[in-house]
């Protein structure tokens, strides 16, 4: 019928369209998001002093600021001054707090990717039931040594977003290390369990899509 094609078309054309508009809203918020960090301090200084200001200068200086601080944190001048950046940073009271926790999620993420490559399995929250989580550490001794086990820290994903969530620390002998890669895990975590990894080409999922019936309502 008329209406069993016009709820084929749409569903159709709904997962050809979502992703194509999801990442480009995504992208946008980004942009503007960077482009917001210093613009809004640049743009009247600019505008003041130069008569001039365009979108995506904020962006621009951003990534020169920050190709300059990795270049100078590379030179023995720039590790000093970092350190005593550091120690007075350390001695403000709140941001003294702050500091150390950012600071280990930017080292974690940046200088130590490799231990967030292991992809594991967990008998969570129930037994029978399993979760995919990413093994990042093992669990500091002044913590396992208490219950005298070997313990890893293993991050518990959400979804749709894989890169929050909650940390559980596990005995080893009841972790299982999966042989996927973190992207794949990430395609089905943000998938919600949809994306099958025997089959994950994008044409092929959309031309299964565009084939089947539409849901009966």
């Amino acid at each position: 019928t008329m209406l069993r094609r016009l709820k084929k078309y749409f569903f159709s054309g709904l997962a050809v369209f979502l992703p194509f508009a999801l990442s480009i809203y995504v992208f946008v918020w980004l942009m503007n998001f960077l482009e917001g960090f210093l613009g809004k301090y640049l743009k009247p200084f600019f505008l003041e002093y130069y008569d001039f200001y365009f979108w995506g200068l904020g962006i621009l200086i951003l990534v020169l600021l920050i190709l300059f601080s990795g270049f100078l944190i590379t030179q023995y001048f720039g590790k000093m001054m970092h350190r005593s950046t550091e120690k007075m940073v350390l001695g403000v009271p709140l941001l003294g707090t702050i500091y150390p926790a950012f600071k280990e999620i930017s080292r974690f993420f940046f200088k130590q990717k490799a231990h967030f490559e292991k992809v594991v399995l967990l008998e969570w929250p129930s037994r029978g039931t399993y979760v995919i989580g990413f093994l990042t550490n093992p669990t500091t001794p002044r913590i396992a040594d208490k219950v005298g086990k070997k313990f890893s820290n293993v991050m518990i994903p959400n979804v749709p977003n894989p890169f929050t969530g909650f940390v559980v620390m596990v005995p080893d002998e009841l972790i299982t290390p999966l042989d996927i890669t973190v992207e794949e895990a990430v395609k089905i975590i943000v998938s919600g369990g949809v994306i099958n990894l025997e089959n994950v080409q994008a044409l092929e999922d959309i031309d299964e899509i565009t084939t089947q019936d539409p849901p009966e309502h």
